[in-house]
């Protein structure tokens, strides 16, 4: 929604303020203007990029236009699933195997069906756990494997975003293109003998294309762009929350400790609070408080 008020806005003011100044749509409605600038933007961006980054691409643009959102929800789902495997860990990091294994066939991440849904966040948690299952690493060892991982992560999802902001750069670069064509064709009928008429409209219709080029550039890549800088801000937080949790398990501490330790890094506007927090661990495991919280004060003497 809010995206959808943002174009209006633009829209409406670009387009109704020329209106308002006696403008006349038919003069600015130039379609072969348009698919030269158009094609020249969409072709030097497969020229200049891998089919990985192309697909990754395509994956941001959708997932802007849906209703997937990080919210408080969201959050809310990672810290009890996190949780849960912490208390099976505790167990013996065998006892996972058959959920890090097939995830989508296990009952317990079925229960949290919004990051099953987010394949590169499931990847992440069901690979590291895995990790941590085939052998002895410390926290240390854990930590810096992890920041090298989300690193490189980091560094291929924000790809598509600088690109396309790049594509954005050259936008006034490829109208300027679309208008010096457009001036060359109102040369040529400067010779077969235009009114003054004739050649104003060519004039007018080959500066256009210099409008359409500063227009996308402004007015439509660069807020994707934008947006799409922040999806991946949103994502590496998540994963950021994932890491810390597992870094200060394997350092010992108990699974709420961990999870409180993951809770910090989840964004401001949707981080929960240590109570809400706890209220949701209580719902899930439904047992009686004063029982609840008895564990938990054994949990916080022990990270004493």
């Amino acid at each position: 929604m809010q995206q959808l008020l943002g174009i209006m806005i633009v829209f409406g003011s670009v387009f109704g303020g020329y209106a308002m100044m006696g403008g006349k749509f038919h003069a600015i409605w130039q379609p072969l203007e348009l698919l030269v600038i158009a094609g020249a933007g969409i072709g030097a961006f497969i020229i200049g990029n891998p089919r990985h980054v192309l697909t990754e691409t395509n994956v941001q643009l959708k997932h802007l236009m849906s209703s997937k959102k990080y919210d408080s929800e969201f959050q809310r789902q990672l810290l009890l699933l996190m949780y849960e495997l912490l208390q099976l860990a505790a167990g013996g990091l065998k006892a996972l195997d058959a959920h890090v294994e097939a995830p989508k066939e296990s009952p317990l991440f079925q229960r949290y069906p919004l990051i099953l849904d987010d394949q590169k966040l499931l990847a992440f948690i069901v690979d590291n756990f895995r990790l941590m299952a085939m052998g002895k690493i410390n926290s240390h060892e854990l930590e810096g494997v992890l920041e090298q991982e989300l690193e490189a992560i980091h560094e291929e999802l924000t790809q598509p975003a600088k690109s396309l902001a790049k594509i954005g750069e050259a936008m006034p670069g490829f109208g300027i293109l679309a208008a010096v064509l457009g001036i060359v064709i109102t040369m040529g009928t400067v010779g077969e003998g235009a009114t003054s008429a004739e050649i104003a409209e060519h004039v007018g219709a080959a500066m256009v294309g210099t409008f359409i080029g500063i227009f996308f550039c402004y007015g439509v890549l660069d807020p994707i762009s934008n947006m799409m800088k922040q999806l991946i801000a949103q994502e590496a937080s998540t994963m950021e929350c994932v890491k810390v949790v597992l870094v200060t398990h394997v350092a010992g501490k108990p699974p709420l400790l961990a999870i409180d330790a993951g809770r910090r890094l989840v964004q401001l506007n949707i981080k929960p609070s240590f109570a809400q927090l706890e209220s949701w661990i209580n719902a899930m495991e439904g047992g009686d408080e004063p029982e609840s919280n008895s564990r938990r004060g054994g949990g916080r003497a022990k990270a004493a």
